[in-house]
Protein backbone atom coordinates (compact mmCIF):
# COMPACT_ATOMS: atom_id res chain seq x y z
CA UNK A 1 0.00 0.00 0.00
CA UNK A 2 1.29 3.49 -0.86
CA UNK A 3 0.53 6.83 0.75
CA UNK A 4 -0.39 5.34 4.13
CA UNK A 5 -0.02 7.45 7.26
CA UNK A 6 2.04 5.91 10.06
CA UNK A 7 0.27 5.33 13.35
CA UNK A 8 1.16 7.64 16.30
CA UNK A 9 3.23 4.85 17.87
CA UNK A 10 5.17 4.31 14.64
CA UNK A 11 5.75 8.05 14.27
CA UNK A 12 7.03 8.17 17.84
CA UNK A 13 9.44 5.31 17.21
CA UNK A 14 10.69 6.96 14.02
CA UNK A 15 11.21 10.27 15.82
CA UNK A 16 13.18 8.63 18.61
CA UNK A 17 15.21 6.57 16.17
CA UNK A 18 16.02 9.60 14.03
CA UNK A 19 17.03 11.68 17.03
CA UNK A 20 19.13 8.86 18.44
CA UNK A 21 20.93 8.46 15.13
CA UNK A 22 21.91 12.14 15.10
CA UNK A 23 23.24 12.06 18.65
CA UNK A 24 24.96 8.71 18.17
CA UNK A 25 26.82 10.05 15.14
CA UNK A 26 27.88 13.10 17.13
CA UNK A 27 29.02 10.94 20.03
CA UNK A 28 31.10 8.71 17.76
CA UNK A 29 32.78 11.73 16.22
CA UNK A 30 33.40 13.30 19.63
CA UNK A 31 34.91 10.10 21.04
CA UNK A 32 37.24 9.81 18.04
CA UNK A 33 38.29 13.44 18.35
CA UNK A 34 38.99 13.10 22.07
CA UNK A 35 40.94 9.88 21.50
CA UNK A 36 43.13 11.51 18.86
CA UNK A 37 43.63 14.64 20.94
CA UNK A 38 44.60 12.82 24.13
CA UNK A 39 43.24 12.78 27.70
CA UNK A 40 43.77 16.48 28.39
CA UNK A 41 40.57 17.46 26.64
CA UNK A 42 38.30 14.76 28.02
CA UNK A 43 34.95 16.12 29.16
CA UNK A 44 35.30 19.41 27.29
CA UNK A 45 36.25 22.79 28.67
CA UNK A 46 34.19 25.92 29.00
CA UNK A 47 37.20 28.13 28.43
CA UNK A 48 40.36 28.09 26.34
CA UNK A 49 40.72 26.87 22.75
CA UNK A 50 37.82 25.04 21.17
CA UNK A 51 38.03 21.29 21.69
CA UNK A 52 37.82 19.12 18.56
CA UNK A 53 34.75 17.31 19.89
CA UNK A 54 32.72 20.52 19.72
CA UNK A 55 33.96 21.50 16.28
CA UNK A 56 33.26 18.07 14.82
CA UNK A 57 29.50 18.09 15.30
CA UNK A 58 28.01 20.22 12.50
CA UNK A 59 24.94 17.99 12.17
CA UNK A 60 22.06 19.62 10.29
CA UNK A 61 18.76 20.24 12.02
CA UNK A 62 16.59 17.13 11.98
CA UNK A 63 12.81 17.37 12.27
CA UNK A 64 12.69 14.45 14.70
CA UNK A 65 15.13 16.20 17.01
CA UNK A 66 13.53 19.62 16.63
CA UNK A 67 10.25 18.06 17.75
CA UNK A 68 11.76 17.36 21.19
CA UNK A 69 11.53 21.07 22.08
CA UNK A 70 8.46 21.44 24.29
CA UNK A 71 8.03 25.21 23.88
CA UNK A 72 5.71 25.34 26.88
CA UNK A 73 5.45 28.97 27.98
CA UNK A 74 4.55 27.87 31.51
CA UNK A 75 7.56 25.54 31.93
CA UNK A 76 9.49 26.76 35.01
CA UNK A 77 12.53 24.73 33.94
CA UNK A 78 12.93 26.76 30.76
CA UNK A 79 13.99 30.33 30.07
CA UNK A 80 13.47 32.50 27.03
CA UNK A 81 10.57 33.13 24.70
CA UNK A 82 8.52 30.05 23.83
CA UNK A 83 8.56 31.20 20.20
CA UNK A 84 12.30 31.93 20.05
CA UNK A 85 13.83 30.86 16.73
CA UNK A 86 16.46 28.74 18.50
CA UNK A 87 15.89 26.22 21.28
CA UNK A 88 18.73 24.63 23.21
CA UNK A 89 17.83 21.52 25.19
CA UNK A 90 20.29 20.74 27.98
CA UNK A 91 20.63 17.33 29.66
CA UNK A 92 22.50 17.83 32.94
CA UNK A 93 23.29 16.46 36.38
CA UNK A 94 23.87 18.74 39.36
CA UNK A 95 26.82 16.60 40.48
CA UNK A 96 28.50 16.74 37.07
CA UNK A 97 31.59 19.01 37.26
CA UNK A 98 31.47 19.82 33.55
CA UNK A 99 27.80 20.80 33.86
CA UNK A 100 28.86 23.19 36.60
CA UNK A 101 31.62 24.56 34.40
CA UNK A 102 29.08 25.26 31.65
CA UNK A 103 26.66 26.87 34.12
CA UNK A 104 29.28 29.21 35.54
CA UNK A 105 31.28 29.96 32.41
CA UNK A 106 29.08 29.78 29.31
CA UNK A 107 25.45 30.03 30.38
CA UNK A 108 25.64 33.66 31.58
CA UNK A 109 26.98 34.71 28.17
CA UNK A 110 24.23 32.84 26.34
CA UNK A 111 21.62 34.50 28.55
CA UNK A 112 22.98 38.00 27.89
CA UNK A 113 23.65 37.63 24.20
CA UNK A 114 20.75 35.50 23.03
CA UNK A 115 18.06 34.67 25.62
CA UNK A 116 17.56 38.28 26.73
CA UNK A 117 17.32 39.34 23.07
CA UNK A 118 14.62 36.81 22.24
CA UNK A 119 16.81 34.69 19.98
CA UNK A 120 17.35 31.66 22.23
CA UNK A 121 15.22 29.55 24.53
CA UNK A 122 16.90 27.09 26.92
CA UNK A 123 14.99 24.04 28.14
CA UNK A 124 16.45 22.06 31.01
CA UNK A 125 16.21 18.29 31.22
CA UNK A 126 17.16 16.49 34.44
CA UNK A 127 19.59 13.68 33.68
CA UNK A 128 20.87 12.36 37.02
CA UNK A 129 23.69 9.91 36.43
CA UNK A 130 25.70 9.81 39.64
CA UNK A 131 23.51 8.07 42.18
CA UNK A 132 21.25 9.12 45.01
CA UNK A 133 22.49 12.69 45.47
CA UNK A 134 22.09 13.42 41.76
CA UNK A 135 18.55 12.06 41.90
CA UNK A 136 17.71 14.08 45.00
CA UNK A 137 19.12 17.27 43.50
CA UNK A 138 17.00 16.76 40.37
CA UNK A 139 13.88 16.30 42.48
CA UNK A 140 14.75 19.38 44.54
CA UNK A 141 15.25 21.47 41.43
CA UNK A 142 11.84 20.43 40.13
CA UNK A 143 10.29 21.27 43.51
CA UNK A 144 11.94 24.70 43.48
CA UNK A 145 10.49 25.22 40.01
CA UNK A 146 7.01 24.61 41.39
CA UNK A 147 7.46 27.88 43.27
CA UNK A 148 9.09 29.70 40.36
CA UNK A 149 12.63 29.43 41.71
CA UNK A 150 14.21 26.76 39.52
CA UNK A 151 16.85 28.99 37.92
CA UNK A 152 17.76 30.57 41.25
CA UNK A 153 18.19 27.06 42.70
CA UNK A 154 20.17 26.05 39.59
CA UNK A 155 22.57 28.96 40.03
CA UNK A 156 23.16 28.20 43.70
CA UNK A 157 23.60 24.45 43.13
CA UNK A 158 26.19 25.17 40.44
CA UNK A 159 27.59 28.25 42.14
CA UNK A 160 30.80 26.53 43.17
CA UNK A 161 32.49 23.18 42.47
CA UNK A 162 31.21 20.48 44.84
CA UNK A 163 32.70 17.06 45.44
CA UNK A 164 30.50 14.28 44.13
CA UNK A 165 29.02 11.83 46.62
CA UNK A 166 30.18 13.71 49.72
CA UNK A 167 26.79 14.87 51.01
CA UNK A 168 26.90 18.26 49.26
CA UNK A 169 23.47 17.42 47.83
CA UNK A 170 22.09 15.72 50.92
CA UNK A 171 18.58 16.56 52.10
CA UNK A 172 19.63 19.26 54.57
CA UNK A 173 21.86 21.03 52.08
CA UNK A 174 19.16 20.92 49.41
CA UNK A 175 16.72 22.62 51.77
CA UNK A 176 19.37 25.25 52.57
CA UNK A 177 19.87 25.84 48.83
CA UNK A 178 16.11 26.19 48.38
CA UNK A 179 15.95 28.79 51.15
CA UNK A 180 18.84 30.71 49.61
CA UNK A 181 17.11 30.53 46.23
CA UNK A 182 14.05 32.26 47.69
CA UNK A 183 11.71 29.27 47.85
CA UNK A 184 9.02 30.67 50.11
CA UNK A 185 7.19 27.58 51.36
CA UNK A 186 9.73 25.02 52.51
CA UNK A 187 7.04 22.63 53.70
CA UNK A 188 5.57 22.59 50.20
CA UNK A 189 9.07 22.25 48.76
CA UNK A 190 9.71 19.13 50.83
CA UNK A 191 6.34 17.65 49.84
CA UNK A 192 6.85 18.43 46.16
CA UNK A 193 10.33 16.96 46.24
CA UNK A 194 8.92 13.68 47.61
CA UNK A 195 5.95 13.61 45.25
CA UNK A 196 5.11 11.25 42.40
CA UNK A 197 4.97 14.32 40.16
CA UNK A 198 8.63 15.05 40.81
CA UNK A 199 9.67 11.46 40.17
CA UNK A 200 7.61 11.30 36.99
CA UNK A 201 9.11 14.56 35.67
CA UNK A 202 12.67 13.42 36.29
CA UNK A 203 11.95 10.00 34.80
CA UNK A 204 10.44 11.60 31.69
CA UNK A 205 13.53 13.73 31.14
CA UNK A 206 15.90 10.84 31.74
CA UNK A 207 14.00 8.52 29.41
CA UNK A 208 14.04 11.19 26.72
CA UNK A 209 17.81 11.45 27.07
CA UNK A 210 18.34 7.70 27.04
CA UNK A 211 16.14 7.47 23.97
CA UNK A 212 18.52 9.88 22.25
CA UNK A 213 21.56 7.91 23.31
CA UNK A 214 22.76 10.39 25.94
CA UNK A 215 25.29 8.60 28.14
CA UNK A 216 27.22 11.49 29.69
CA UNK A 217 26.58 15.05 30.77
CA UNK A 218 26.26 17.76 29.79
CA UNK A 219 24.68 17.08 26.40
CA UNK A 220 22.91 19.70 24.30
CA UNK A 221 20.71 20.00 21.25
CA UNK A 222 20.69 23.40 19.53
CA UNK A 223 17.83 23.29 17.02
CA UNK A 224 18.70 19.67 16.45
CA UNK A 225 22.48 20.05 16.39
CA UNK A 226 24.14 18.02 19.15
CA UNK A 227 26.95 19.45 21.27
CA UNK A 228 28.56 17.08 23.75
CA UNK A 229 30.41 18.25 26.85
CA UNK A 230 31.14 21.67 28.34
CA UNK A 231 32.63 22.99 25.13
CA UNK A 232 34.09 26.51 24.87
CA UNK A 233 31.60 29.35 24.73
CA UNK A 234 32.55 30.00 21.11
CA UNK A 235 31.16 26.59 20.10
CA UNK A 236 27.76 27.47 21.54
CA UNK A 237 27.79 30.96 20.06
CA UNK A 238 28.51 29.54 16.61
CA UNK A 239 25.75 26.95 16.95
CA UNK A 240 23.16 29.48 18.12
CA UNK A 241 24.06 32.03 15.46
CA UNK A 242 24.02 29.40 12.70
CA UNK A 243 20.63 28.14 13.87
CA UNK A 244 19.24 31.69 14.09
CA UNK A 245 20.50 32.44 10.57
CA UNK A 246 18.91 29.26 9.26
CA UNK A 247 15.65 30.33 10.89
CA UNK A 248 15.82 33.70 9.17
CA UNK A 249 16.98 35.76 12.16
Amino acid sequence: MTGSTPSPSRRGRRRTAGAAAVLAAAAATAVLALTLDGPGNRGGRADGPAAPAGEAVPAPADESVLALARRDASDPLATGRADAPVVMIEYSDFQCPFCGRFARGTLPELLRSYVDKGVLRIEWRSFPLFGKESEQAALAAWAAGRQGRFWEFHDIAYGEPRERGTGAFGAGNLVAMAREAGVADIGRFRADMASAGARDAVRRDREEGYGLGVSSTPAFLVNGRPILGAQPTAVFREAVEAAAKAAGR
